[in-house]
């Protein structure tokens, strides 16, 4: 592969099928639509050099296009309920890499539902992961409730509640020990050769960059909507670069 050093892509997975909310890469957030925010988040990045939405969707791809955001069309057995991004981002940079005979290295993945990604986010994880050779990703990571940390989860076996990580449970009874874990924020930064050669996104090596939890909001449902629309309103995000670019 002829890997390009200096280039970064973003890429934007945007299929038009979605059960919980239609067309939810579209659908309205404070009068604006969703993939919107980050396509202004990537325009307003300071290492991003190309920005490549992969969509099996008309009305997607024409917003895109009218927006000046490339796009990669992709077949339908890639638009599924349970289609692999892994899968989607390979065919990606392979169909590129075919026509064109080269690639980025650095490759940030944008995914419209986490609508309160900054520019900041993308150029930081750009950073360190260009900076080190060894790594195979960065990401977004961020602390979360108590209560929603792993070992009081629950699972339904046989009728009943169970602890999913009972014996831990057992041990780590309480916050003050249970052992620090985290949950993805809302970015990863992958390498083309992580993804084509190793067949990951994430890797074993993937450095953490650390963003506020209101930051990391994924919208997956109707109520996460509702949600996004109260950070707004309640000056929980700060999106002021998003009014300088495009609505």
């Amino acid at each position: 592969m002829n890997i390009v050093k200096d280039e970064v892509w973003a890429i934007i997975p945007a299929r038009g099928g979605s059960k919980s909310i239609p067309l939810k890469n579209l659908v309205e957030l404070n009068g604006i639509p969703l993939i919107t925010y980050v396509i202004n988040a990537a325009k307003a990045s300071k290492r991003v050099t190309r920005i490549i939405c992969s969509t099996d969707d008309k009305r997607i791809a024409d917003y895109c296009t009218k927006h000046g955001v490339e796009v990669h069309l992709r077949p339908d057995n890639l638009a599924m309920d349970d289609s692999s991004l892994l899968d989607v981002l390979m065919y990606t940079l392979q169909d590129i890499h075919k026509n064109e005979e080269k690639l980025a290295d650095v490759i940030p993945i944008l995914q419209p539902t986490s609508p309160f990604l900054l520019p900041e986010h993308i150029d930081e994880c750009v950073l360190l992961l260009s900076d080190n050779e060894d790594a195979q990703s960065s990401q977004t990571i961020t602390s979360f409730p108590h209560i929603l940390h792993a070992y009081n989860q629950r699972l339904i076996d046989d009728r009943y509640v169970k602890f999913v990580f009972a014996e831990e449970r057992r041990l780590y009874y309480n916050k003050q020990r249970k052992p620090d874990f985290y949950i993805y924020g809302n970015l990863v930064v992958t390498r083309s050769k992580t993804l084509l050669i190793e067949r990951e996104i994430f890797g074993d090596k993937s450095i953490p960059f650390f963003i506020p939890y209101p930051y990391a909001l994924d919208l997956d449902r109707l109520d996460d909507l509702e949600t996004a629309e109260w950070y707004l309103e309640k000056g929980k995000v700060s999106l002021s670069f998003n009014n300088k670019i495009i609505k």
